[in-house]
């Protein structure tokens, strides 16, 4: 019987899918291990476990602080564990113990964000580099979600190949009752759901969208995610364009999001760089037709179940969309790959693999 810390600080976030999944199935799998999950304070009282061997524990200390590298460094010393699974890069890079690292993918290192100081950022940049270097030459055994990453990876650092595994992650499909966008019933409209950082690409998406509208002056272009900096920057855009029906839906519940995958003619993914592409997954779970980007990770993980387009060609994209929007065989064909794709991959797979990636560090 082992003690395996699994740092869940980042449950809560946009990024927290991954964790929240791995958590609730190896509660399922494993029955012998001991874990202690580290969380924030505020997320200590809305996790419940099912299984008397997982415990949880607070972990106040901030990603990409100071009191990571000390005080979260000396926290896990305390608890002398025999593993610990950082869910993300972040880390006290000096902690010595046996560690397992998932590194979802090496974006934040190649794009800006507006959102923050320039000057500062870049030095957080130069930072994060050494950060992925440091952990990927240090942990035991590296987990990613597609091999596009652990290619990206090998050529970034070096690492030796045999240290990573990739666990592919998957597309749970919604629960929550369909619940319409009253202001979007019986209107014809593409969408985009996530973050609006400018790696996804929305200023490209917005000129696609600006072409289709000579030809379908009706269609509707639908972002939705909560309104931050960047969205706000993206609905100036939209303004100082004279982009007409663009909608910005903010934050929307899980029921309306599934709304919006059941009814929408297309889902469009125009991302530059993914490490795997979750959102179009779970379109295709829901009956939309996927028009994706063909950069990075994203043909990997969706194979013949989307049509793709060259994302820094603003006109190759419009003419992708409008075909999926036009060829009704085409379309067809793509809802019901896409399901089929979607299928084709699970969390709980996922979980298994994880579990094995820690026997192995611990019998080694």
């Amino acid at each position: 019987m082992s003690k395996i810390v699994i740092d869940a600080r980042e449950l809560r976030t946009s990024t927290g899918r991954y964790i929240e999944r791995l958590l609730n199935y190896l509660q399922e799998l494993d029955q012998t291990n001991n874990y202690l999950v580290l969380l924030k304070p505020k997320d200590i009282s809305g996790w419940r476990t099912k299984n008397e061997h997982f415990m949880a524990v607070a972990c106040p200390h901030e990603e990409f602080s100071f009191a990571e590298q000390l005080a979260f460094k000396k926290q896990l010393e305390d608890l002398q564990p025999d593993l610990v699974h950082f869910g993300m890069v972040q880390q006290p890079v000096m902690y010595k113990g046996p560690v397992v690292t998932t590194i979802h993918d090496l974006t934040t290192i190649r794009f800006t964000n507006p959102a923050k100081n320039a000057l500062v950022f870049k030095c957080k940049q130069l930072i994060y580099r050494q950060v992925i270097k440091r952990a990927a030459s240090k942990s035991a055994a590296i987990i990613t979600p597609s091999q596009f990453v652990k290619d990206d990876l090998i050529a970034f650092t070096g690492v030796d190949p045999g240290r990573i595994t990739v666990t592919l992650e998957a597309a749970d499909p919604i629960d929550s009752l369909s619940s319409p966008l009253q202001n979007l019933q019986n209107t014809e409209f593409i969408m985009y759901v996530g973050r609006p950082t400018p790696h996804k690409n929305l200023e490209r998406l917005l000129a696609a969208f600006a072409l289709l509208q000579a030809q379908r002056p009706a269609l509707h272009l639908v972002l939705a995610g909560r309104t931050d900096v960047n969205y706000l920057r993206i609905a100036e855009l939209v303004k100082t364009k004279q982009i007409k029906n663009v909608v910005f839906t903010d934050f929307v519940t899980d029921g309306q999001l599934r709304w919006l995958y059941e009814n929408c003619a297309a889902y469009v993914f125009p991302s530059l760089s993914e490490g795997f592409g979750l959102p179009g997954l779970e379109a295709m779970q829901h009956g939309a037709p996927v028009v994706s980007s063909d950069a990075t990770c994203l043909p990997e993980v969706y194979g013949d179940a989307a049509h793709y387009f060259d994302p820094t060609n603003t006109q190759a994209m419009a003419d992708a969309i409008n075909e999926v929007l036009t060829d009704t065989n085409l379309r067809n064909r793509l809802v019901e790959a896409g399901h089929l794709k979607a299928q084709a991959y699970s969390w709980r797979r996922m979980a298994e693999q994880t579990l094995a990636v820690y026997n192995s560090v611990l019998k080694s």
